[in-house]
């Protein structure tokens, strides 16, 4: 018997389950290089995660428009479904991360220029991968984080706490 053959296939969604989700955490990548390029780089990584963060919303709310085609309250659902994954996505894949790493890379640079002789160019790499490497620690400590606050908020003004996905 293949296990294989089994399986339901469920759609894929592009902005969830390849690599496209990748873009979301643009913005981390350019926080941890921040002190080895031009700013402008920087923002043009805060650009990308959030025409991502973007793109997943209007996603989103095709999908609900789609899903409740002419029924009654179709607008208040398709609204509700682009207000929660564009206020989730921008909190838990932007904003937050965001600056969290920047304030772990700050902290770093500043510890080892307290603590070690190492020239700034050395200092500059060693904060970049501490950066880097804090990055996968920090994603679902955050996504979590983010359900609780919308779970406690913004969900309970619509759909009953429902996410939309």
């Amino acid at each position: 018997m293949d296990p294989a053959g089994e399986q339901t296939s469920q759609p894929v969604d592009i902005y969830r389950d390849t690599w496209v989700r990748y873009l979301g955490y643009a913005n981390e990548v350019g926080e941890a290089f921040r002190a080895l390029v031009p700013v402008s780089l920087v923002w043009g990584s805060y650009a990308v995660a959030t025409a991502y963060v973007t793109a997943d919303a209007v996603d989103k709310g095709k999908k609900a428009a789609a899903a409740h085609g002419d029924n009654p309250g179709r607008t208040t659902r398709v609204a509700a479904a682009v207000v929660d994954t564009f206020v989730w996505q921008a909190l838990a894949s932007v904003m937050i991360p965001g600056f969290t790493i920047n304030r772990v890379c700050a902290a770093s640079l500043y510890v080892l220029g307290r603590t070690t002789k190492w020239p700034l160019p050395v200092r500059k790499w060693a904060t970049t991968a501490i950066g880097l490497s804090t990055i996968p620690f920090i994603i679902t400590p955050i996504d979590r984080s983010v359900d609780f606050l919308l779970d406690s908020s913004l969900r309970k003004v619509y759909d009953g706490g429902e996410k939309h996905k």
